[in-house]
């Protein structure tokens, strides 16, 4: 019980510093392979047209970034990070085999 009083405590002070805990859906949904501006998006709340308006692109080119039909520029992926208050490479793919 200790344990789960600690773990309490120390999430609350991150929440009041500013950190931004992210729920257990957002995480699975990730790990599960969804496409992040898609899952990032639905959790800020916002519509693909609010979302493209905020990035500056049309809604059509969202839909494809989101469906992977393309890829996206660096320029465009780093606007949508920003309007999703998301880190760049919460975005895209990291893991880069060395095969």
């Amino acid at each position: 019980m200790l344990e789960d009083i600690r773990a309490y405590d120390d999430a609350k002070a991150r929440i009041e510093a500013g950190e931004e805990l992210i729920p257990s859906s957002v995480a699975y949904a990730l790990l599960d392979g969804k496409n992040p501006i898609r899952v990032w998006r639905k959790y800020r709340g916002l519509t693909q047209q609010q979302l493209a308006e905020k990035v500056g692109i049309s809604k059509p080119y969202l839909s494809q970034l989101e469906s992977g039909k393309r890829s996206g520029t660096t320029d465009v992926l780093m606007s949508v990070a920003y309007a999703l208050n998301v880190g760049l490479e919460e975005l895209v793919d990291t893991n880069i085999d060395s095969e």
